[in-house]
């Protein structure tokens, strides 16, 4: 089993930037690939970001290519999401989860989420 925590959701201007992470404990985090989705409300699940349990391949949703990026730190069992020029259509609760794909049912474990809101 793999337990998930997500953090650094907050509230900014459209422009801004936030980090957000997500501390895995359970199973050998540092074998998992990781990937993160997001949630607005009334809409689905959608693939944000992947990245492989080495930090050495990633993929990101076209729709936040060139301005969020996912990475890992298997010292610490966290992964994270950098999201920068942010955008009030990126308001959503984000979720972590270990998986790899684009689709919400190719993933096991999920966090409970942190809600990011981008003011225009």
């Amino acid at each position: 089993q793999v337990h998930l925590a997500e953090s650094g959701g907050g509230l900014v201007q459209a422009g801004g930037s936030l980090r957000l992470s997500c501390a895995a404990s359970g199973r050998t985090f540092s074998t998992l690939p990781m990937g993160w989705f997001r949630q607005a409300p009334g809409k689905e699940r959608e693939f944000v970001a992947a990245v492989n349990w080495s930090d050495d391949v990633t993929y990101n949703a076209d729709s936040v290519k060139g301005r969020f990026t996912i990475s890992r730190d298997n010292a610490k069992n966290t992964v994270y999401l950098q999201m920068n020029s942010l955008q009030p259509d990126d308001t959503a609760v984000y979720y972590c989860a270990d998986g790899w794909g684009r689709h919400y049912y190719e993933y096991n474990y999920w966090g409970q989420g942190t809600q990011v809101t981008v003011s225009s």
